[in-house]
């Protein structure tokens, strides 16, 4: 999984500095929101089975009972994607540290040199 972040990072980069100097802060915002969505349905996919999904939404910090509910859902990978457990075990910080890039930040340091 870190080889496809790696890669979208990439792209995003890219994509960013060539296209994000347009004055289209809410766009970058949303498309931000889309691609980290993704990623955690990626995840959640690559989990497969419920006593898999559980144990990794364990070690990555989310209480016993929330991993349990979240794990067992019968609920797809989409509508999954954004439950609480999800996004507590793969939040924008685990994602930045696995590398992911935001469009949003890349955006601000067009536009204000931060």
């Amino acid at each position: 999984m870190t080889l496809q972040i790696h890669k979208l990072t990439q792209y995003l980069r890219g994509w960013g500095y060539y296209y994000l100097i347009a004055n289209a802060y809410q766009l970058t915002v949303d498309l931000d929101h889309w691609i980290r969505r993704r990623i955690r349905m990626r995840y959640w996919r690559q989990w497969r089975k419920p006593r898999t999904k559980v144990r990794s939404l364990m070690k990555l910090g989310v209480s016993e009972p929330l991993a349990i509910a979240c794990g067992i859902t019968s609920k797809g990978p989409c509508r999954s994607s954004k439950t609480k457990g999800i996004n507590i075990a793969l939040g924008n910080d685990y994602l930045a540290s696995q590398g992911l890039v935001s469009l949003r930040d890349i955006w601000i340091n067009i536009h204000y040199g931060r």
